[in-house]
């Protein structure tokens, strides 16, 4: 096997910007020891894509999706998108490499827009034999929000968050009516559209699923334990705030249902690569609560997808090689 030049696209315009990079310097580490691979990082923020090497840092040229070193060009062979939020888990920058011919690891254009849309995933994956989903309003920032005909509607408590977002940026969980403006004005601050989902009381779950060696692989669950009073970005990113329970306390039958249920939403959604689904097991009946889906889920050395294929019983370096040979065949 020919050696391949490996873009690793990491950064982003969003506040998750560090949570990205963390991403990044676990998949760079994780295929080091991959002799078939040159990992080269590529930063991406609003003004500037650039490579930082030993003693400069050089721009991309963005015509090709190529850098130059020493006088040498690099082309690279696969992007590996790692970018929480725009532009690399909305569809922007698939839909650029679809354009230049570059195979990469995620969904495709179609598929990150829509999925970065919260209501209009819900709507897709609505009808799936055993998935429920919580009823809620979707708002626009250009419209009159009018807390009384939401409150009209859903039953508190509430969650308010970004329609298009991740890591929890933005998101609220209200009690009353009185908490709903400064929820929305919060939620408002990260996305021109909201949604108000009724908060579904019960265990909740983030379960990875990926396209490994041509067929689909679901990884065991983890169930998510906070102190706090939701699983926010404190809660995600501050140690000791949350247990992570892998693989999760379920019984055989259980995560047969889940992974079946995790499977259609995955088909459904025609997604590639690798992606995160989270849901919740209704208290007293343990119906499953779709939440969302994560296209470029956080890859930390703590991150879930990396806890569950250890799980799973697999190497992690051997696990993104898996994802970068599928996406290039």
């Amino acid at each position: 096997m020919s050696l391949k030049n490996i873009a690793l696209l990491a950064g982003g315009f969003t506040g998750e910007y560090e949570v990205s990079l963390n991403s990044a310097k676990n998949i760079a580490a994780n295929l080091a020891s991959n002799g078939n691979y040159k990992v080269y990082t590529i930063l991406i923020t609003r003004d500037r894509w650039f490579f930082e090497a030993d003693d400069a840092t050089v721009d991309v040229d963005k015509n090709d999706f190529t850098i130059t070193l020493n006088q040498e060009k690099i082309k690279f062979d696969f992007a590996f998108i790692t970018i929480h939020g725009t532009p690399g888990e909305d569809g922007k920058l698939q839909g650029y490499f679809d354009m230049l011919g570059i195979p990469y690891n995620t969904c495709d254009a179609t598929t990150s827009a829509i999925t970065m849309n919260k209501a209009y995933t819900k709507a897709i994956v609505n009808g799936i034999h055993g998935l429920h989903t919580a009823h809620s309003m979707r708002l626009f920032e250009r419209d009159v929000h009018d807390v009384a005909t939401i409150a009209a509607n859903l039953k508190f408590p509430l969650f308010v968050k970004p329609n298009n977002g991740g890591s929890s940026v933005g998101m609220s969980k209200v009690q009353n009516i009185a908490g709903l403006p400064e929820a929305l004005n919060r939620a408002f601050q990260e996305d021109a559209q909201v949604l108000v989902e009724e908060f579904i009381k019960g265990r909740e779950f983030s379960i990875g699923i990926a396209r490994l060696h041509g067929k689909i692989k679901v990884l065991p669950a983890t169930e998510i334990i906070t102190s706090k009073d939701f699983f926010d970005y404190e809660a995600k990113y501050t140690s000791g705030v949350t247990q992570e329970i892998t693989p999760a306390d379920l019984s055989a039958e259980k995560v047969e249902e889940i992974a079946g249920i995790v499977t259609e939403v995955y088909t459904r959604l025609n997604c590639r690569g690798m992606a995160r689904i989270d849901f919740i097991l209704l208290e007293g009946s343990n119906d499953f609560y779709f939440i969302e889906i994560n296209t470029t889920p956080g890859q930390s050395a703590a991150s879930l997808i990396p806890q569950q294929v250890r799980a799973a019983g697999m190497d992690v370096g051997e696990f993104y090689s898996a994802l970068i040979e599928g996406a290039t065949l």
